[in-house]
């Protein structure tokens, strides 16, 4: 049976194992359904605190922003396998600590899109026709027009930070008001700029054209305090300042200084440094429109990240590909399918250079040819990194934590595209290197009968990796296929199919044997024991 693998890690047993998933924050029902009516899911819906004696059995964590996954938590859940945050934020999240344990963090970074983008232009048209300020005068019982006079949107410059799913939206709102819109993002391309009509421009263009500003990056080291005491003093006088992404990215300091000075006509924020908001001085600011961290809560974006997140984690426990991992290449379903029979060859070889190579390892050398450098190939040699690592160290391993592993192990890898195929459609190489040994295997996968080994070392062989296997190196004598058939026999150890190879009459060759069941220690120094055999190696691809 050829092994089965899922495009982030190995395959898990589906039809014994019942996965314990923790909903830590609450969530709609209704987008949870697709985990709360599996019978291979048991949905423990309850805060970090109440679920203390039953960390360590978590298989899944679904959070949104209020739980801190932090190394001390994980920590605590030693079978978690998979993290998911309903929402496109993760910075509550350790992601390298996860990494490093080998924990897959996914999010739904499509699930809120429109109710952000909605949100956000909202807060821009309130901010600048002080919809907010007048509501409450009103509901006061006043009557003053003059105090509530407003600024259009039309006509005005847009600055958007940050031009993704979100920022793409705002643009195509602000299009409709025919405004200008000024964009800084260091990975926007020109054609996708103009798709959406708007000018690609540095950072400081955008402070200095935008009678508007918003921002829409993840928090990070580069973007945490992004607009500061010296990037808003670049920006027009009487500049208005939105935030409906993370707090932090816009400093509260130098928004108040500005605010106080009337450089910052005036603010609207749905995200804050500290959260809940309810002391921070920016609400003192009649300037300053503020709603609790909202953006993403409407009825139809709650059911959608919930119903993303729960799809995710199903799809993982069934061996489905996931398709938003923060800490592994993401991927559409159509590129999945593509990749899948090289990722599924790639674990295999690694496998099969593991137990091939039994001394220490210095270096992974992968090569790819032909059609195969068309994809996505650094999802391929985590497959490979992942599927040699596994039966050499004590920790789980899998595609997300393999490289960080074989780092901490000394082994450099890396990977090329070749122009040559070797007379195939395609071609993965694979040398390990060691100390004082080089193993060097070469694969393919062909449509009609699936992935083959077609070269070990300097020899040619055909033969899928799979099942049970028993790799011998011998010196091509008369009678060497017979003496280890009639050896294996007198053991009841069924040969299912044998290649062989020599590069010249007389000297070394070698035998690929796959067999029905395992190979037995004892018969294994048996095999090494008789004449003329060089080495033997038993490899088990089940």
């Amino acid at each position: 049976m050829i092994r089965r693998v899922e495009f982030v890690v190995q395959a898990l047993s589906q039809t014994e194992k019942v996965f314990t998933v923790l909903v830590s924050d609450s969530m709609s029902k209704e987008g949870l359904l697709p985990l709360l009516e599996s019978d291979k899911i048991i949905c423990l819906q309850k805060t970090i605190e109440e679920a203390q004696n039953q960390l360590d059995q978590v298989d899944a964590l679904l959070i949104r922003s209020a739980t801190k996954v932090t190394t001390e938590l994980l920590d605590k859940m030693p079978n978690v396998k998979i993290i998911a945050r309903a929402g496109v934020g993760v910075d509550n999240v350790d992601i390298q600590a996860a990494t490093k344990k080998g924990i897959i963090v996914v999010n739904a970074p499509d699930g809120n899109t429109i109710s952000t983008a909605e949100h956000s232009f909202a807060m821009i048209a309130a901010l600048l026709r002080k919809i907010p300020q007048a509501n409450t005068s009103t509901k006061n019982g006043e009557w003053t027009r003059k105090k509530f006079q407003g600024t259009e949107l039309f006509g005005k410059s847009l600055g958007i930070v940050g031009f993704g799913r979100i920022g793409s939206e705002i643009a195509k709102r602000a299009k409709a008001f025919q405004m200008s819109i000024y964009v800084f993002d260091p990975f926007l391309t020109k054609e996708r700029a103009e798709k959406f009509g708007v000018t690609v421009s540095s950072l400081d263009d955008v402070l200095a054209q935008a009678d508007i500003i918003t921002v829409h990056t993840p928090l990070t080291n580069e973007t945490k305090g992004l607009l500061n005491f010296d990037t808003i003093a670049k920006t027009k006088k009487g500049v208005f300042l939105i935030n409906c992404a993370r707090g932090g990215i816009i400093d509260e300091e130098a928004l108040i200084y500005y605010l106080q000075n009337g450089h910052v006509a005036g603010a609207a924020l749905d995200v804050f440094e500290e959260e809940p908001a309810t002391n921070t001085r920016l609400l003192d600011f009649e300037q300053v429109i503020a709603t609790p961290h909202i953006a993403a809560s409407t009825i139809e974006a709650q059911l959608n990240v919930a119903s993303q997140v729960s799809e995710e984690v199903l799809n993982y426990f069934e061996g489905k590909p996931v398709l938003n991992s923060i800490n592994l290449p993401t991927i559409s379903k159509e590129v999945y399918k593509k990749i899948q029979p090289y990722y599924e060859l790639a674990k295999s070889m690694g496998s099969i250079l593991s137990q091939c190579m039994r001394t220490p390892v210095n270096e992974i050398e992968v090569n790819y040819g032909g059609e195969v450098t068309t994809l996505e190939t650094s999802i391929t040699t985590r497959s490979l990194l992942a599927g040699f690592l596994q039966p050499r160290v004590d920790a789980p391993v899998n595609d997300v934590n393999a490289s960080i592993i074989a780092k901490e192990r000394g082994i450099t890898f890396g990977e090329k595209h070749i122009n040559s195929s070797s007379g195939y459609s395609n071609v993965i190489s694979a040398s390990v290197i060691g100390e004082d040994r080089t193993f060097n295997l070469k694969g393919t996968y062909v449509k009609e009968y699936g992935p083959r080994i077609i070269r070990i070392n300097e020899f040619k062989v055909d033969f899928t990796p799979s099942g049970h296997l028993i790799y011998i190196e011998h010196i091509d004598k008369p009678g060497m296929i017979g003496l280890v058939g009639q050896l294996l026999g007198k053991h009841e150890i069924n040969i299912g199919s044998m290649q062989v190879g020599r590069k010249e009459e007389g000297g070394k060759a070698l035998m690929m044997l796959s067999i029905d069941k395992p190979l037995t220690e004892s018969v294994l120094r048996e095999l090494v024991s008789s004449e003329h055999i060089l080495y033997v190696n038993k490899i088990d691809l089940t």
